[in-house]
This record gives structure tokens, sequence and C-alpha cells, in this order.
């Protein structure tokens, strides 16, 4: 390795480094591509499976509010840092499932997309499979910053809300969006608190490099100040980091000030105050603060950082509010339910739900199952691989994962794997919301179709296909052969000719002219 030879910035208190600006550059530079790209992972924190399980809890927290005196005004939900949107989409989804699958929902909801990358928010705005939630007012977009904004602009109803202007309490999905967030960093030692700072070196001239290329090849230097004991205006914070002083010796504890903040500023908007939902890795416990060395940034195009969840539960019991975590013992994926509320307020099919989802499977075992049935998938059979799709929700990126292995187990397939693997084709599309991949699904999707005989389906994928990439010989050779088996005869020979007029020197047409059209 090439030796450390320029500064990209000298000894800075942590909260105040470059390294939160150069995350955030990189969301800007790269947008949707981010993902679409695949810079960052994100089937798991956006999986249909992680959606089902947000839409329950707020479904259960709209039927809470039924009773509420003011059951006609609007309840909002905030997704915090909404990415390219997918998991929004998945979650709107299978809420107006249950909603239609109940004796529905009186309370009136917007759920609101938020980032603070115009481009994603110009996806969202434009993106065909949202607009159905757009005319019907349940979906709404907004440039807000979890570190700074203090009003929510939503640019679909040209509507502001400020300070206590809502009353119903908020929603907002903080989905592995604190794992980002700036931080203060504070070493623990003898019952004295040292306030952390960072020098940034990289082997590489930083002048002209992108943001992506600066997180690749940085260093991160930790250094200790002096101790002293810090004094925050918000006393809670002092309180805090007064225990952890009593505690813990020789550990590096991150303390999520602003985290705790944007929690605050959004519980402001009502009068009623906040409940948070947040899926992330992080420390619930606070034994399991203990002993913590320096923290390692984890490197995924952009960065992230374990989040100190037991400093903003506690933040939320001392405001008066609430906590709940899984009890179980999570290795990577912890559903955290924060409550900035009145202490009088009660929710108690929401706890309800958010308890059966923490005592039973959660994500971390399903993952599980799914490495263990991606480990042993040349043994696997249809049946299992499908049943693999089911408990994940259908959701569309553990499909395309599995799909060579379902076109081969597809040849040999009775009856009844036809109808559930065509089934499973319905469900999956349903849920897949595309972010500007080069894959296309749909294509994929009319090959099996039509392999299973499905003709009629499978000319509908083709022609999704052909209206989301454009022209494409194999596709125009698919519809033309689609024509042929649904007997379609004008379609065949007009989709033919034009198809020989748009690829006058392709020769995969001529096999089609010597088909027996009697």
């Amino acid at each position: 390795m090439s030796p450390l030879q320029y500064s990209i910035q000298k000894k800075t208190p942590f909260a105040e480094s470059l390294v939160w600006q150069i995350n955030r550059d990189f969301y800007q530079q790269n947008g949707i591509a981010a993902w679409s790209d695949e810079l960052v992972p994100h089937q798991i924190t956006n999986s249909s499976l992680a959606a089902t399980t947000y839409a329950e809890l707020i479904y259960a927290f709209l039927k809470d509010l039924e009773s509420t005196i003011a059951t006609e005004k609007l309840v909002y939900i905030l997704e915090l840092g909404a990415g390219h949107g997918r998991l929004s989409y998945n979650i709107l989804e299978h809420l107006d499932q249950l909603i239609s699958d109940s004796e529905g929902c009186s309370t009136k909801y917007c759920y609101v997309l938020s980032d603070i990358v115009e481009d994603n928010l110009s996806f969202y705005s434009s993106h065909p499979k949202l607009q159905k939630y757009y005319e019907r007012g349940v979906l709404d977009i907004s440039y807000y910053d979890g570190t700074a904004s203090q009003e929510l602009l939503l640019r679909k109803s040209k509507t502001t809300i400020t300070l206590s202007d809502l009353e119903q309490p908020i929603m907002a999905i903080a989905n592995y969006f604190f794992d980002s967030l700036a931080n203060e960093l504070y070493y623990f030692e003898d019952e004295e608190i040292y306030n952390c700072s960072v020098s940034i070196d990289a082997a590489i001239d930083p002048e002209g490099r992108n943001a992506q290329e600066l997180i690749h090849e940085m260093k991160v230097t930790y250094h200790k100040t002096t101790a002293e004991v810090p004094d925050y205006e918000n006393d809670i914070f002092n309180q805090i980091l007064a225990e952890y002083s009593r505690l813990y010796s020789d550990t590096y504890i991150l303390f999520p000030k602003i985290a705790m903040e944007c929690l605050a500023n959004i519980s402001s908007l009502s009068k009623q105050g906040l409940v948070l939902l947040s899926m992330d890795k992080g420390y619930k416990k606070i034994e399991e603060l203990a002993g913590r060395k320096k923290p390692d940034f984890v490197k995924h195009g952009s960065f992230s950082l374990w989040v100190n969840f037991h400093a903003i539960s506690e933040f939320c019991k001392l405001s008066g509010g609430a906590a709940m975590f899984d009890a179980n013992t999570n290795l990577s994926i912890d559903l955290a339910c924060l409550r900035l509320t009145k202490a009088s307020s009660s929710y108690p099919l929401f706890e309800q739900t958010y308890r059966k989802h923490s005592s039973q499977i959660n994500l971390d075992d399903i993952n599980s199952i799914k490495s263990l049935v991606y480990k042993n998938l040349s043994t696997a059979n249809l049946t299992e691989l499908l049943g693999l799709i089911r408990l994940n929700s259908y959701d569309s990126s553990i499909f395309i994962t599995l799909l060579p292995s379902i076109k081969v187990l597809s040849k040999d397939i009775s009856i009844k794997q036809r109808t559930r693997l065509k089934q499973t084709i319905s469900q999956v599309w349903s849920k897949y919301y595309a972010i500007k991949e080069d894959y296309d699904l749909s294509y994929e999707l009319g090959g099996i179709m039509y392999d299973l005989g499905y003709y009629l389906e499978a000319l509908d994928y083709f022609q999704i296909s052909s209206d989301a990439f454009g022209y494409n010989i194999d596709v125009d050779y698919n519809l033309i052969l689609c024509y042929y088996q649904l007997r379609q005869d004008d379609l065949f020979f007009s989709t033919l000719k034009a198809a020989k007029l748009r690829f006058p020197t392709s020769t995969a047409f001529l096999k089609l002219e010597e088909l027996d059209m009697g």
C-alpha cells in the first residue's frame, strides 16, 4: 500500500469532520445511481419483507387513532432519507392490501418521501408506479434535512407544516438513516470524558477526486483531547453522558446528538408528538457499549456506523416518551420504536403488533435462511425456491438471484408447480419498482411465461419491456411468437414487418416467416 502522503483534514472534532460532508457529497454526486449501479447495498434494507413489517405497524397505528377526537385530521408518515423509494412503494402497496383485507381504516394518512438529494426527489415525482398514490393524495414528497430542517414543505399538495401545526401525532420511518448521521465521539477513562478528534489522510491526491474515491482511500486517525465535561444546552444529553462516565472505562462511545435533535425537530411539528420506527444496525443495551474501541467506518460506496440506540432511547424516556426494542439478540438488524409523545398517549394495537414482530421470526432470521438456500442452490428444488420467495414477501431482488435456477427447474414442472410459479411471478412483478437498473425483469418474466404456455401473460411482459427499454430484436422476436401462439394473425404479420424494417440486417426473423399460420 502507498504511504499516506496527502492530508485531507488536520485534527478536527469528530462531529465537525469532513467525513460527514464527504458522505453527503457521495449521495449528491450519484443520486439514484448510488443504488442502480450497486454502489451501496440495499436489498436487505429495502426488501419487500422490511416494507411488510413497516406497513403492518403503520396500519396498527392508524387503527389506534380511529378513536381519537382528531380522527378527521391527516396523519403524516415521514420517511427520512428515502433513497430510491422502493421501500416506500412496497409499504404503500402492502398498506393498501391491509386496509382492503380488513374492515377498512377511517384514519386518513399521507406518506411523505423525503430526501436531501434533488435527483432522488425528481425520481420519486415522476416514477410511474407512484402516480396512483399522488393522485389519491396519500403520497407527497419533500426536501427534508434531518440535521437542519425546521419545517416540512410538501411539493405535491403545496402544504407547509411548521411548529405544532399537526393535530395528530406524526409518524417517521428512519430506515438505515441514523447510521450515516454525524456523531460526537467520546472516550471514557476513570470517570473522565475525553472529546475525540480525527485527522484524515490518503495515499492519493484528493484534488479533483469524487466522494466515492475519497471514502475508499481515506484513512481516519483518532485523537483524544484534554478531558472536559461536556455542557450541552439540552441537559438530557449531559445526563446520558454522565451515566456513561460512571459506568465505563477505556471505552469509545458514539454519541448521537444530531439524531436526537432530529427526533425533537420532527416531534415539534405535532401537538401530539412523534412515533418513529427505525431498522438499523446498532447497540440497544447499555452493556453492549462497554469496552468499545475506536469506531470502524463500514464502507460500501458511502460509509455508515453502528447506531447508539441506547442513547436515543434514553433521550426519549427522559423526555417523557418511551422506547421499545426487540427482546431477542439480533446479529445485525434491530427494529426500534421510539416515542416522543404525551405520557397519556395509548397505542394498544400498535404495541401488540410490534411485540408480534419482535417475538417472531425477524429479518435477521430470514436472511440466515436465505443465505443457507443460496449456499445450497445446486440441490434446491423448485418448491423450496418458491417457498423462499414467498417467505420474503415476493421480493424481486431475491427472485432475480434465484432466476437462473428457476429457469432450469421449470423445464420439468408439475401442473401445481406451474400454477404456483405463475402466481409467484405475478406477485413479484406487483412489488417490483424499477430504479434505472440495466436489468430487464419484464423480459425475463415474459420468457418464463412463454415457456410455461401462458402466452397472453408473456405478451404483456414483452410489451412492458419494449415500452421501458425501447425496440430490441429479442423482444420483437418474442412478441411475434406470442402473436403466433395466440393466433393473432394480423398482429403477427404487422409486427414482423415492422421488426424487419427496424432491424434490416438481422436474420432472426427469417424463421418466423416460415411458420405455419394455418
